[in-house]
């Protein structure tokens, strides 16, 4: 009996990829990979719109970095109450105070960049990079501008017992006792200092800098007679001039103030010197620019409102706002402090 015959079957060849196919074969699993790459960042994109679109959803704080009670905390507040009404989320103010508003605005720089953590800026922020050198952040690089609220005058206040009534009284009084006037401010590089610098320079008068820790305790200081002058920002002591505390000589700005009329301007006595304060909201760096303009809408909307208006107008403020281009733009050229400009006048 023969033995059955197996069939013998050639194994199959598989069939190699050449040239393109090669290269399209190879190239597969880094395509899938760049593929699930590209879809997790546009979903990160897409979750950051979205948290953008219903901020906010917690509370946000707004970091001053000044003491309570001053004209910094005062238009925080104020615009902190409008964005809580506008917005349906608290807005709570964080008083960090100290080295000239440093620390305030060093805790702002490094806060996540969420919209959470809001910075009131104001003068001393820009003026900073040139008075101090060794500064842990970049304050024009480091904080992103929001939106601009108000520029306000401030005001020569003096103690209702100083001697003189006019800016001319009071220059002459300090030429004839130099050094014996001794000028409060709310701490060294703050506007007060600036701008009363400025008026030494312009005027060559000899006057004592007093730094306060904060704005409050120097208006104390003023009120009760320890010190004489005070170039303070009118949001502070405006009710006091008002009310006969304190007796104003001169408003800084190169126009008069709508809420003290009858004062004049130093610029009436002292040609070419103009000085103001201006206040605005910034946020850390890479903050999400929907909820930039969400904020700046906000902002916006709050100085077109009549009841919030007439407030900023009592405390002598005028309204900025506009985009936060027109803010960075403000903001960097209100920090060259102190230069002499083509026709030979200071402005600060």
């Amino acid at each position: 009996m023969k033995a059955p015959v197996r069939a013998i079957t050639t194994p199959r060849r598989r069939s190699v990829p050449r040239g393109n196919e090669r290269r399209l074969v190879t190239l597969h699993p880094r395509r899938r990979v760049l593929s699930l790459a590209a879809g997790a960042a546009a979903l990160s994109a897409v979750s950051r719109i979205a948290s953008a679109q219903v901020y906010p959803t917690r509370p946000v704080r707004i970091i001053v970095p000044s003491a309570p009670g001053g004209s910094t905390d005062i238009v925080a507040r104020l615009m902190g109450q409008w964005l809580s009404e506008r917005l349906g989320q608290p807005f709570v103010i964080e008083n960090r105070p100290g080295a000239g508003t440093n620390i305030g605005t060093e805790a702002a720089v490094k806060a996540a960049p969420d919209g959470y953590t809001l910075l009131l800026v104001a003068n001393a922020n820009a003026n900073n990079a040139t008075l101090y050198d060794k500064l842990n952040f970049n304050f024009i690089r480091d904080i992103a501008a929001v939106a601009g609220i108000i520029r306000v005058a401030n005001v020569i206040a003096v103690h209702p017992a100083f001697p003189a009534k006019t800016v001319p009284e009071f220059i002459a009084y300090a030429r004839a006792n130099p050094g014996k006037i001794n000028m409060a401010s709310a701490g060294n590089g703050t506007p007060q200092q600036i701008f009363g610098e400025l008026f030494k320079v312009m005027t060559g008068v000899n006057m004592t800098h007093v730094p306060y820790r904060g704005n409050a305790p120097a208006l104390t200081d003023l009120l009760g007679g320890q010190v004489q002058v005070m170039f303070d920002s009118m949001p502070n002591s405006i009710e006091y001039i008002r009310s006969g505390a304190l007796r104003a000589l001169a408003v800084t700005t190169r126009t008069r103030s709508q809420a003290l009329p009858n004062l004049p301007t130093v610029a009436d006595f002292v040609p070419g010197y103009e000085a103001s304060t201006w206040y605005g909201i910034g946020v850390p760096r890479n903050t999400p620019v929907q909820i930039i303009d969400r904020l700046n809408k906000g902002i916006n909307e709050g100085l077109a409102d009549p009841k919030l208006l007439a407030r900023l107008a009592e405390l002598g403020g005028v309204p900025l706002g506009g985009s936060p281009a027109d803010f960075t733009k403000h903001h960097r050229r209100d920090g060259e402090m102190g230069q002499s400009d083509q026709g030979g006048q200071y402005q600060v």
